[in-house]
C-alpha cells in the first residue's frame, strides 16, 4: 500500500487566495471555484488536474507516477 500525502494547498492565481484543501485519492479535480473570488480555476495545459497546477503538493496519482486521468 502506498503513502500518499492527501492535503494540498491551492492558491488562486487570480486573487492569491490560499486554501488546504483534501485531494481526491483515485481521481483528478478538473474544476476549482476559489471560495474568495469565485473563479473556477482548470488544469494549465500538461497538467492533470488543478492540484497540479496551482496545489503545493501534486495529486496522489502522480505522486504514485501513475498516468494521471
Amino acid at each position: 500500500m502506498n503513502s500518499f500525502i492527501t492535503e494540498s494547498t491551492i492558491t488562486c492565481p487570480s486573487c492569491g487566495h490560499s486554501k488546504q484543501e483534501e485531494m481526491p485519492t483515485d481521481a483528478c479535480q478538473f474544476f476549482y471555484e476559489c471560495v474568495q473570488c469565485k473563479e473556477v480555476l482548470k488544469p494549465k495545459e500538461g497538467d492533470c488536474c488543478v492540484y497540479c497546477s496551482y496545489g503545493s503538493v501534486a495529486c496522489p496519482p502522480v505522486q504514485d507516477n501513475i498516468n494521471c486521468c
